[in-house]
């Protein structure tokens, strides 16, 4: 028997340069070499991603009728991941039921965002002393952030400026974090590309001056083009093309925020607040924070991820849609047709918006499989129907193969009020995570 002794790259081979780290793919190059037979495949890592979108939905135009099954009829809102129906399993039946109480009045919208991920009821505070439930994310970032550059990433398309009493007392903090890494540690959501992109691949020197670095015309890969060259001479054909494509998305993302930089400070916009790195249009935005999260995930800086479509009592309009009105507006739809209309299209266009990031992850190679093949990806909202302002029935979407744990084409109806953190639970089962309970979960959830 012949043995190939040739090592193999290390998993965490990155690029560095000045004031720069680039980390890289799986490549072939990194999978042990055994015997002449072949090569052994690389352990598939599984990446979790939660996406919180605000105001409900209208849920006759998303859950799918009768009792569950792989049979079902993809309804209006899930029609933009119709061509994943065999990666998706779409959930009815699980109620954040701990949200609810009766001696709490208003703040719905707080307490469903709050207590999304945790099922624990925010304390009523407009103060610092905030309190809510340690998420089911931050659980997954215990066991799978201990070997990544990032613990988890939390992203957004919203300020987090506001400060204060947002909704009835509660403090404002409750809807600018989905994800707490304590019951007293919200986490900061970014929403600005060009400080995303530096959390990924800058190494060394104040945030300022690696922002300041970027406004200029030298590309963060100008200075590792050295280790380019070096590592490109250890690699074959194939991993050459999978590192060429990784790196001109890479310097892809950076142009377009640069430009983003350039047309902002010669044509200002608006609205006083806004970032300089943050694109002029809601759907650019969340393209471009979409594909860095893919980059992310690729180059394994990170394996769990937070998304915030919107903050909850988003009043967001989307003209280019045909809805003028805000988004918090034609949620209270008092089943006037009009109204649902307008809801329903704000719920297919964030689906639509998703479905992009799934077809990225999709066409993503990693390792024997793609980046959605590695992947659980679920996308919901924290109440049910947002003119009921209940958690209950939640819309919830789960995407991707879970390397191998996700059966997918089916949707599952389980008995109404079934705790949404026994999902939680699965989830977590799912990637090797083992929590005993969270909040009011009954145990794990079956047939997923």
């Amino acid at each position: 028997m012949t043995f190939i002794t040739k090592k193999a790259l290390p998993r965490r081979t990155v690029l560095r340069g000045i004031g720069s780290l680039v980390a890289l793919p799986l490549l072939g190059a990194m999978v042990p070499a055994l015997t002449a037979t072949g090569r052994t495949a690389a352990a598939p890592i599984t990446r979790l991603g939660f996406f919180y979108a605000p105001n409900g939905m209208f849920l006759p135009n998303f859950h799918p009728a009768g009792n569950g099954g792989r049979d079902y009829k993809i309804t209006r809102i899930l029609t933009p991941l119709k061509d994943y129906r065999e990666q998706m399993t779409v959930v009815s039946g699980l109620s954040n039921n701990g949200l609810v109480s009766p001696n709490e009045g208003g703040g719905v919208h707080t307490r469903a965002h709050g207590g999304w991920l945790s099922g624990v009821l925010p304390k009523r505070t407009e103060g610092a002393d905030i309190e809510a439930g340690k998420t089911v994310d931050q659980f997954a970032a215990d066991v799978l952030g201990k070997n990544t550059s990032l613990r988890s990433l939390e992203l957004t398309t919203d300020s987090n400026f506001t400060v204060g009493n947002c909704e009835n007392g509660y403090s404002c903090t409750y809807q600018n974090s989905t994800s707490w890494r304590s019951p007293t540690t919200p986490l900061y959501h970014e929403r600005d590309p060009r400080v995303v992109f530096q959390r990924l691949f800058g190494n060394g020197g104040s945030v300022e001056a690696r922002l300041a670095q970027m406004q200029t015309d030298r590309s963060i890969l100008d200075s590792v083009t050295d280790s380019i060259n070096q590592l490109e001479r250890k690699l074959g054909p194939s991993d050459r093309i999978v590192m060429e494509e990784y790196l001109n998305a890479v310097r892809e993302i950076e142009r377009r925020i640069q430009r983003t930089v350039q047309n902002n400070a010669s044509g200002p916009l608006p609205t006083a607040q806004q970032p300089a790195g943050v694109p002029d249009t809601y759907e650019e935005h969340v393209d471009t924070l979409f594909e860095m999260l893919v980059l992310a995930y690729q180059a394994d800086i990170t394996r769990v991820s937070c998304f915030q479509m919107a903050r909850e009592l988003s009043g967001r309009t989307y003209p280019n849609i045909g809805v003028p009105e805000g988004h918090h507006t034609v949620s209270h739809h008092q089943l006037n047709p009009h109204n649902i209309e307008q809801y329903t299209k704000i719920n297919i266009h964030q689906v639509s918006l998703f479905s992009k990031l799934i077809d990225r992850m999709h066409n993503t190679p990693d390792g024997d499989g793609s980046l959605l093949d590695h992947s659980i990806m679920m996308y919901g909202t924290g109440m049910g129907d947002g003119d009921h302002h209940t958690p209950y029935d939640l819309p919830v979407i789960l995407v991707g193969g879970g390397s191998g744990q996700m059966k997918g084409g089916q949707h599952i109806r389980y008995a109404m009020h079934t705790p949404f953190m026994n999902l939680g639970l699965t989830l977590l089962d799912k990637v090797g995570v083992k929590v005993d309970s969270i909040s009011d979960s009954t145990g794990l959830l079956t047939n997923l």
